[in-house]
């Protein structure tokens, strides 16, 4: 029983440690509901079957890459080639953060941790000259509250999880996401997250990783995919990868 508690305590600690400090507040209350499409990982079938879902509404997303995994094979499939670089930038879409070497965010030390973002968008810079990453995701887990603070200097946000929208007085180093595959038998609460974001005027940012006809565990099929991203359009919200809907969220607050 003792165990049992102190387990619960760690697993509190871990998810809400962050959340309470190192804030960067802004005020999200566009004119109009906004919502975001993210994929974390970055493996292929996000772009070759969600990206292309999101191309076929004229949408765009966002995809979190850890460059030191490319071209591997990971928990949600094999990882993007350098050839899917240029179509993914064609598209519109927005590459983010990942850390390098998809460090664990709660198990990392927090110089090795920083270290890995700073090595991450070295990788980007030889890769695509002058590209930069705006936006970062924690990868597995919430951040250690130290490790948010370290890297907070080299993004204008950082998505965490969480499973609800922002709106109101909200942290920029640790923005909430609402991860697809958690309710993926069930597209309901997805659905209704979009009613209440809409209701709210807030900014819903969804998150998966692979969008495929037999999807891991972290991912989603495209059917139930398409049917978010079709309600999220009927919803009127108004639908931007990160970074653009942060841009017309600062534009409102100025």
């Amino acid at each position: 029983m003792a165990a049992s508690f102190l387990e619960r305590l760690r697993r509190y600690i871990q998810r809400n440690s962050a959340s309470v400090l190192f804030k960067r507040s802004l005020e999200v209350r566009p004119s109009v509901p906004l919502i975001s499409f993210t994929f974390d990982d970055f493996p292929r079938t996000a772009l070759t079957s969600g990206g292309a879902i999101l191309n076929r509404h004229g949408l765009s997303g966002t995809y979190y890459t850890s460059l030191g995994l490319i071209g591997k094979d990971s928990p949600s499939g094999p990882i993007f080639v350098l050839d899917d670089l240029k179509p993914l930038l064609e598209q519109g879409h927005e590459l983010g953060c990942h850390t390098f070497s998809h460090c664990n965010s709660w198990l990392t030390e927090t110089k090795e941790f920083e270290e890995s973002v700073i090595q991450n968008q070295r990788a980007l810079s030889e890769i695509i000259p002058g590209a930069v990453f705006q936006s970062f995701s924690y990868p597995i887990s919430e951040p250690r509250p130290l490790s948010k603070r370290a890297i907070a200097k080299h993004f204008l946000s950082c998505r965490a999880g969480g499973q609800t929208f922002n709106v109101g007085a909200t942290d920029l180093n640790q923005l909430a996401s609402y991860f697809l595959e958690k309710t993926r038998e069930n597209i309901q609460p997805v659905k209704d997250l979009i009613d209440k974001n809409r209701e709210a005027r807030g900014w819903t940012i969804f998150s998966t990783h692979d969008v495929a006809p037999n999807p891991s565990p972290y991912g989603c099929t495209p059917e139930f995919f398409e049917e978010v991203v079709r309600y999220a359009v009927a919803s009127g919200a108004r639908i931007l990868p990160v970074v653009k809907a942060l841009e017309t969220i600062r534009a409102v607050s100025v």
